[in-house]
């Protein structure tokens, strides 16, 4: 008789995860969808600009592809074809040519397309390096960060444009329910009209008490018993330190009064000092084109105007992704003609 093979059964795993886990595609206070990006480059890119890549997706956490795998067969189009589905409205695209890297940043799928020259650039860990107490802890990544911009109302088309397509490439805000804790980072674009460039600054925020020495907010947050073999009174410990806080902190300005606690340190109807630390990474920008669809279509706004020889330098950047594109495409019907 023939031997029966033993068929095993497949067994069918079934997911762990919740769906109150997943990251939701519409606010639950305003309503509106939340803007979710892709960050990613055309062509390829050096070190450096692969590692400002890769801070530019830490910025735009938690709604963004932090771990993107990109493929030199990928095309602009299949990072559309996903974007569709995973409800993605933005895209961040850098690439470099001869002269200079670009920062591209478009709405998906139908445009409009912003062009900036990016003039200097440091790095997160540039900006950690050259600080005495850098502070990043991952937590401020959790939600979105606030945006301001400054200096773009001058009511030029261009720069309605630019303030339009940045307000929107991050959630919204309502002043009324939003809750402090979820205000731990805030983006800087600030418009400097005689150059025409734009600092693009990212800062965590911290808040601190003001009229608290340091000592007694080190032993709130940290839950420590201090050292006192040295002292004869516990007064001492509170007295040698003072009770103003350091630096700008007592300054009027920098002072806001909380509506509701926030930590084990900051009380509501207390005043506290707001503290901005820069953790990069850090850009300047000049906006050289804007384009009416994705990445093509009539051309908006061209810095360099018709006839200036500098014009060629945008075009040798849109000539160099659209080529790569091209590239793209036919290494894709290549494959699919040999299978």
């Amino acid at each position: 008789m023939a031997r029966m093979r033993n068929r095993k059964k497949k067994v069918f795993i079934k997911s762990t995860v919740k769906k109150n886990q997943q990251q939701p595609s519409v606010d639950h206070v305003t309503g509106d969808k939340i803007p979710k990006s892709f960050v990613f480059s055309r062509g390829k890119l050096p070190g450096s600009l692969r590692q400002l890549q890769n801070d530019l997706r830490k910025l735009m956490l938690p709604h963004t592809a932090l771990k993107l795998k990109e493929k030199k067969r990928n095309s602009l189009k299949d990072f559309l074809n996903v974007s569709g589905p995973m409800g993605v409205t933005h895209f961040m695209m850098l690439s470099k040519t001869a002269s200079a890297p670009y920062l591209r940043v478009a709405r998906t799928p139908q445009g409009p397309t912003l062009t900036f020259k990016i003039q200097e650039y440091s790095l997160a860990v540039d900006v950690a390096h050259s600080q005495l107490h850098p502070r990043c802890p991952p937590e401020i990544f959790k939600n979105a960060p606030l945006i301001v911009l400054s200096g773009f109302g001058s009511g030029e088309q261009h720069l309605k444009l630019t303030t339009i397509m940045f307000q929107n490439i991050f959630p919204a805000i309502d002043i009324n329910t939003v809750k402090l804790s979820s205000c731990q980072r805030i983006v800087l674009l600030n418009y400097n009209k005689d150059t025409k460039l734009i600092d693009f600054r990212h800062y965590s925020i911290r808040l601190q008490p003001v009229g608290v020495s340091r000592r007694l907010r080190k032993i709130v947050q940290n839950h420590k018993v201090p050292d006192l073999r040295t002292l004869k009174d516990v007064s001492d410990f509170v007295t040698s330190a003072g009770y103003g806080s350091e630096s700008e902190a007592d300054e009027e300005a920098a002072t806001v009064s909380l509506t509701s606690d926030l930590g084990r340190v900051n009380r509501a109807a207390t005043k506290s000092a707001v503290k901005l630390q820069e953790i990069g990474p850090r850009m300047t920008l000049q906006l050289v084109k804007i384009e009416e669809g994705l990445c093509s279509g009539g051309v908006i706004f061209n810095e360099y105007g018709s006839g200036d020889g500098a014009k060629l330098e945008v075009n040798q950047e849109s000539q160099k992704t659209d080529e790569v594109d091209q590239e793209t495409d036919d290494e894709n019907q290549e494959m699919d003609e040999e299978e």
